[in-house]
């Protein structure tokens, strides 16, 4: 038996699932709006203003769901800043550390790209705002800056579990990366379910769909890589968390994919829009929740 079986459980409740799933989400939409803003067509413009404008409003509910589940929610500040010295405090060694502060910067970036694309729509109007638009070297160099954060916000929290020695979370390398994948589909589900109701055009919605069948059918190969990759350890899922695992990957995976296959947006436009991303969408909150609580609960 591992030796992982014999260390302390953290006791994280329902506010750290929610704050990697919604980290995932704020991530994986800017990098995907970014993404297409470089390479995408002018009609796609709707699906990439949408990408920009629920990353900021979703970072800053991260940062409010990771505040109120410290201790001392009032101290907050001390992951960032050195309460003697007054210094920043960034430990290059402690992925928490260096989250704390990819989040931060991510927020920025998002703010930025926020308020760029409000101006964009003429909902502010403010002269100095026209550098940060979709054209513009600044704003360009904003978005590019905020997709590298972004990449590595979606994917550090599954890092930051593995650098811990709890069961499963330290027995596999493949965390940090399935938790990427899993940010990247629920990303695309998002904008999907959000560009078909706002004026999105289909063009750009089936390239969404395009790409989060491929990331779904990717994170389908992750999770049996990793399930294999914890050997013995394993055998914990063998029992209600491996139930819900197997409910999550049928239903947050399978049946999307299946969805997507055999309907048409012109036959059944609620199904293939609104039924199947939202069950991708619970699928990674499930999977998260799975992860987290069942290492959880082992004492």
């Amino acid at each position: 038996m591992s030796s992982t079986f014999f260390t302390a459980s953290p006791q994280w409740r329902w506010l750290i699932v929610v704050y990697f799933f919604l980290g995932g989400l704020a991530a994986g939409s800017y990098v995907l709006a970014t993404l297409m803003d470089l390479v995408g067509r002018s009609r796609d413009r709707r699906v990439i203003q949408l990408g920009y404008l629920v990353a900021f409003p979703l970072v800053c509910l991260c940062g409010l769901v990771l505040t109120l589940d410290l201790g001392r929610p009032e101290r907050f500040w001390h992951m960032l800043i050195q309460s003697q010295t007054w210094r920043p405090m960034i430990k290059t060694y402690s992925p928490m550390s260096l989250g704390a502060w990819a989040l931060l910067c991510f927020g920025g970036c998002a703010f930025v790209s926020f308020v760029a694309v409000l101006a964009e729509r003429n909902w502010i109007v403010w002269r100095p705002l026209r550098y940060l638009g979709p054209r513009a070297v600044a704003g360009r160099l904003v978005a590019l800056i905020g997709a590298l954060l972004g990449f590595y916000v979606a994917g550090y929290t599954g890092v930051l579990l593995a650098v811990t020695n709890r069961p499963m979370w330290a027995d596999t390398t493949l965390l940090g990366v399935t938790f990427l994948i899993s940010a990247a589909s629920t990303s695309a589900a998002l904008l999907i379910l959000l560009g078909s109701r706002r004026g999105g055009s289909p063009d750009g919605i089936d390239g969404l769909e395009r790409f989060d069948s491929s990331v779904l059918a990717l994170e389908a190969v992750l999770i049996a890589a990793l399930i294999a990759s914890l050997g013995r350890v394993a055998t914990v899922w063998a029992n209600g968390w491996g139930l819900l695992l197997a409910v999550m990957v049928l239903g947050g995976i399978a049946l999307p994919l299946y969805i997507r296959r055999r309907t048409t947006p012109a036959a059944a436009p609620g199904l293939r829009w609104a039924i199947g991303p939202t069950l991708v969408l619970l699928g990674g909150l499930l999977l998260r929740a799975v992860i987290i609580f069942s290492a959880d609960r082992i004492t």
